[in-house]
């Protein structure tokens, strides 16, 4: 068994003028990662590549989708998007979210 608490370090997410934010990958037999934002950070605007599962596992932040309205989320929330659809997240206080991208999700 490991354990983790917390996953610290990974690549910094540098696209979509995204700011204090990180991503580590945590299988190769699918797309899913964990993203850490930090407080005050982004995850920029973009289309979504496939359909995308954004679940809070920690903290509290927000998302927005294709109208760019600010909706709150917080441990245990999610927000789903379809392929192509605009999305941004960010957080004033830190959130860390398991994020699943596939072409189709059974949600």
């Amino acid at each position: 068994m490991r354990i983790f608490r917390g996953f610290g370090g990974g690549r910094q997410i540098r696209e979509f003028d995204s700011a204090d934010a990180s991503v580590v990958g945590v299988t190769t037999s699918g797309h899913v990662v964990v993203i850490s934002i930090e407080p005050g950070g982004l995850v920029g605007r973009h289309p979504a590549g496939a359909e995308q599962l954004f679940l809070v596992v920690s903290g509290s932040g927000w998302v927005t989708g294709p109208d760019g309205r600010r909706v709150a989320l917080g441990a245990g929330e999610a927000a789903v998007w379809s392929a192509g659809e605009e999305h941004e997240s960010g957080s004033a206080e830190g959130m860390t979210a398991l994020v699943v991208e596939a072409e189709q999700l059974d949600i």
